[in-house]
């Protein structure tokens, strides 16, 4: 074979594997935010009328959606990316209005952020890409 051919054949199959390397390491950090706010929400849920603990998870939504909007995208996940920020948003806001006295739209936001949820994972399930379990 000779040496441009297989320079070329060397470069694709590095850039093939690069590629399923940066979509791992966004699938694995899509499942921990999901899963931190999905436990997070949870737990606050059944504490509610904690409004320290409300205030810390806050500040831990905050932390999730800046690290949402900061990771790199694969391109196997660009329609489903703005789910994942509109679940961590939602999440945020949800602990936001709990924090302003207002439990009713809390529990509406949460609401909102499981179903923006199920639409990242469905968009990943019609590219036949699936999140890794944390279980």
């Amino acid at each position: 074979m000779n040496r441009p051919l297989l320079f070329v054949i060397s470069l694709l199959l590095m850039l093939t594997v690069s590629g399923r390397a940066r979509a791992s390491s966004y699938l694995a950090t899509a499942a921990l935010l999901l899963d931190e706010t999905r436990r997070s929400s949870d737990w606050v849920l059944t504490h509610s009328n904690d409004l320290k603990l409300a205030e810390i998870a806050h500040q831990v939504s905050e932390a999730r959606v800046k690290s949402g909007r900061a990771v790199e995208v694969p391109k196997e996940a660009e329609k489903a990316h703005p789910h994942l920020l509109l679940t961590l948003e939602s999440s945020e806001r949800a602990l936001a209005a709990l924090l302003e006295g207002e439990p009713q739209r809390f529990v509406r936001l949460v609401v909102q952020a499981r179903e923006e949820e199920r639409t990242f994972r469905a968009i990943l399930g019609q590219q036949k890409i699936s999140l890794p379990d944390l279980q």
